[in-house]
């Protein structure tokens, strides 16, 4: 499960189709509807905020939107009704992380989006991430 600190708009469509369906699990586990993924640390930082559900909801209408501006028809009728003001941190290091992952799966999966986003020099957060100082999060598995 991979739930990017980063703005989906930098996904390729085969990272985009994946976040949608990991965002789903995510909110599936954060509802109690799942057996497996409890543990899962990408869920910490959801879970430390009071409406986790709530939150993972915003998280997935980003994404919606981010598939809806490339045609693609997502079901938004899945993303949790519940609704809130959520902002969560995410440490610069985190992000500088996710860039540079992603940026290796794109070289081989789709060199073209590589090659254009290789001159970006701020990378953008998912709109729910406030950017803090600080390196790779504890969670994250390196």
């Amino acid at each position: 499960m991979r739930l990017w600190s980063l703005h989906p708009k930098y996904l390729d469509t085969r990272g985009l189709v994946a976040l949608w369906r990991e965002g789903l699990l995510a909110q599936a586990v954060l509802r109690g509807k799942t057996a497996g993924y409890r543990r899962h640390p990408q869920l910490i930082r959801f879970r430390a905020h009071p409406s986790p559900v709530a939150c993972i909801a915003a998280y997935l209408r980003e994404v919606h939107a981010e598939s809806a501006a490339r045609g693609y028809r997502f079901d938004a009728g899945k993303i949790a009704a519940e609704r809130i003001r959520c902002r969560l941190e995410t440490p610069r290091g985190q992000l500088e992380f996710e860039w540079r992952h992603l940026m290796d799966k794109l070289k081989t999966r789709d060199p073209a989006r590589h090659a254009a986003q290789s001159a970006i020099a701020e990378v953008a957060p998912h709109t729910l991430f406030r950017v803090v100082p600080g390196g790779i999060a504890e969670w994250e598995r390196t």
